[in-house]
């Protein structure tokens, strides 16, 4: 039996601590998955900083963007290089047959409710593990592509639920990490895309990418940027109805803004998170007869969508991707709180 190496969250803003125990056994509807990396996700800091319980209770192993190898579970998938859905669904509930099993409330997230990927192996259940081609792995190592299991399935899921159409006016609130994907997919599926963020550097990024404008909105009003969205949907000959508004920042603020933008026909769609409240006025919903719509990781059906976009080249994840050996684990975490990274950190074991 192999040795389990797991990076562990003991108490709330405390830094992680190493532990090592034997690999467990496992039952026929399981796996176990040499991780080769695990992204740093704002949930994760939610867990570890601001007090957001989860499931199990501590000590906790976080990560729940994990890429790996099966060495152990069924013949048909050991020794399959795979990405561990971010949302484990049961797979026969009421939602799940329905077509709704991100939601499923008898639903595992690594790292939530049992131990996740910050370590040298996972055990998960095997129903869902989304295989990943050998032609991917020629252009990406399979550590970043862990990616895919949050960053860049969950904006897919919420680009496809606003049933976003070929040339809306896609507004993506929030760039870093899940917004730039958001941005891209959206640009992928044919909308007309406006990046807004505080950050100009991300916002290059996303305009060197093929977003088509950005706009910093630091120190404007909300009616400031709602007048420039107008100006930027004329010049790039988009409708001023029916704009698909993404609030993927999870701030206060961002969601703030993301409300005044409603217009006619529009859809909101709520990705980020944060704990604060908003004070709005819903019946603006009804005068605009606009939608608003949440959304939740994203159901493992569509994962090999996703992997298809990656093999395919209309989505390239290299320059939003960086890895850092995971012994580095409490830096990573003190600086990303920090807002110190313009790329996603993905941790690879190094025991």
């Amino acid at each position: 039996m192999g040795e389990l190496k797991q990076w562990q969250m003991t108490k709330l803003k405390k830094e992680f601590s190493l532990v090592e125990s034997d690999l467990p056994s496992i039952n026929e509807r399981e796996a176990i998955v040499k991780i080769a990396g695990c992204g740093v996700c704002h949930t994760d800091l939610s867990f570890w900083h601001d007090g957001v319980r989860t499931k199990k209770e501590m000590p906790l192993t976080l990560g729940h963007e994990i890429s790996g190898v099966v060495i152990e579970g069924p013949e048909h998938l050991v020794w399959k290089n795979v990405i561990v859905p971010a949302v484990l669904p049961c797979g026969d509930c009421e939602l799940c047959n329905k077509g709704r099993s991100n939601m499923c409330q008898k639903q595992l997230m690594p790292g939530n409710d049992f131990h996740g990927g910050f370590a040298s192996h996972i055990v998960v259940p095997h129903q869902y593990l989304c295989p990943i081609p050998d032609s991917i792995l020629e252009k990406y190592p399979l550590a970043e592509l862990s990616v895919i299991a949050d960053a860049i399935s969950t904006p897919y899921q919420v680009m496809k639920k606003s049933e976003l159409e070929e040339g809306d006016l896609a507004i993506v609130i929030g760039v870093g990490g899940v917004g730039v994907y958001g941005a891209l997919i959206a640009k992928i599926m044919g909308a007309k895309v406006l990046a807004i963020d505080i950050n100009d550097e991300k916002l290059d990024q996303a305009k060197a990418h093929g977003v088509d404008a950005t706009l910093n909105s630091k120190g404007l009003t909300n009616r400031e940027i709602k007048t420039k969205v107008r100006e930027v949907a004329k010049e790039l000959g988009a409708s001023k109805f029916g704009w698909k508004i993404f609030e993927i920042s999870g701030t206060a603020p961002g969601q703030e803004l993301a409300f005044s933008l409603i217009t006619f026909t529009s859809t909101l769609s709520i990705v980020g998170f944060t704990m604060n409240k908003l004070e709005v006025r819903l019946s603006n919903l009804m005068a605009y007869d606009a939608k608003l719509i949440g959304t939740w990781g994203c159901k493992p059906e569509l994962y090999p969508e996703v992997v298809d976009l990656i093999a395919s080249e209309k989505l390239n994840i290299k320059d939003f991707v960086q890895t850092i050996p995971m012994s580095q684990i409490n830096e990573v975490f003190k600086n990303t709180l920090e807002h110190k990274y313009s790329k996603r950190s993905v941790l690879t074991p190094d025991f």
